[in-house]
């Protein structure tokens, strides 16, 4: 599998959990972004195949980045991650094009599930 897939969390150690799930399955080609700026950076030199976002984040949120994502290739498939409790970014999300939405903390075969619903 080498479709290219990009992590954006301001945690490492989150990053670094999903990497380690992705990889597990077979997932080898990940970016990783530490902020919804550098995502956006990330995503228009990279063009992967998937972004895996949190909401909450500094320097732009993950919804500013999802706008931003959304407006450079319309067709970007994102799935977005946060705590609960963030039911109306939920809903913004999904309304800006988010194509689904894990809730933190994850279990690893709710990301591979999701993953491989979106890449077949």
């Amino acid at each position: 599998m080498d479709k290219k897939i990009l992590l954006v969390d301001d945690a490492a150690f989150m990053r670094m959990l999903i990497k380690d799930t992705l990889t597990k399955n077979g997932y080898t080609n990940i970016l990783e972004a530490a902020d919804g700026a550098i995502a956006c950076q990330t995503y228009e030199a990279e063009k992967p195949d998937l972004v895996i976002m949190d909401i909450t984040m500094p320097n732009k949120t993950g919804i500013e980045a999802l706008a931003d994502i959304k407006k450079m290739n319309p067709a970007a498939k994102v799935v977005m991650c946060s705590a609960m409790g963030q039911e109306a970014m939920v809903v913004e999300a999904i309304k800006l094009g988010a194509l689904d939405f894990i809730v933190k903390p994850f279990k690893p075969d709710r990301i591979i599930a999701t993953v491989t619903k979106i890449l077949g």
